[in-house]
């Protein structure tokens, strides 16, 4: 938890109480079913929490905000966005059951009003906008767009455009090329520089 404080340190005691609570309940339910490495609970805040909150260091969502979460996994990035956002709305999707299991599980036991999840593919969602997409190394860029854009409302009054923000890693140069996209890079190491990061870059496609 030391790690996320030391960038962000202005959390209302129920925010510090949900955030703290995570690395108990991620370890007990990973017990049961697994959304985590095993090496990875032990840096839970630096490789999961924190990296998912390196979209809450670049926009700083408006309340009532809809957002989608393609692909959360074990809840990352919409669980700790969530909690740092109580008053923005976020639906977590993921095509495995078993991995939503864990999300509800979590953000029931944190008090997160703010969440709903569906077991579902993004493609497969009708009748349904949000402002905002996001997602962390799930698909390629391309795939991640065709995905998203249906789902996402155009234009937008926030200080960043209504689109995608995912977060990826490693060389992207080729992938970003096939998407067409021209995304907004960010690499995640001038935001929070930190051992493991260098490889990490936040994308923002608008819509």
């Amino acid at each position: 938890m030391e790690v996320v404080l030391k960038y962000f340190s202005e959390f209302t005691e129920k925010q510090l109480e949900q955030f703290t609570a995570l690395e108990g309940l991620y370890s007990e339910w990973n017990e049961k079913i697994n959304v985590i490495s095993r090496k990875d609970i032990e840096s839970l805040y630096l490789k999961h929490v924190l990296h998912s909150l390196t979209i809450a260091a670049v926009i700083d969502f408006r309340p009532g905000t809809q957002i989608i979460d393609i692909g959360t996994g074990g809840g990352f990035p919409g669980i700790p966005l969530a909690i740092y956002f109580p008053e923005v709305q976020f639906h977590l999707v993921d095509s495995i059951a078993k991995k939503l299991k864990v999300v509800q599980g979590v953000a029931d036991a944190v008090g997160l009003t703010n969440v709903t999840v569906q077991h579902t593919r993004a493609e497969e969602i009708k009748g349904r906008k949000f402002d905002f997409a996001v997602s962390r190394a799930v698909a390629p860029l391309k795939e991640l767009l065709q995905w998203s854009n249906p789902l996402v409302k155009k234009g937008g009054t926030q200080e960043l455009a209504n689109g995608l923000i995912c977060l990826k890693g490693g060389d992207l140069a080729q992938e970003i090329s096939e998407s067409g996209a021209r995304p907004r890079m960010t690499p995640v190491k001038n935001i929070f520089p930190e051992e493991g990061f260098e490889e990490k870059f936040l994308l923002h496609v608008p819509r």
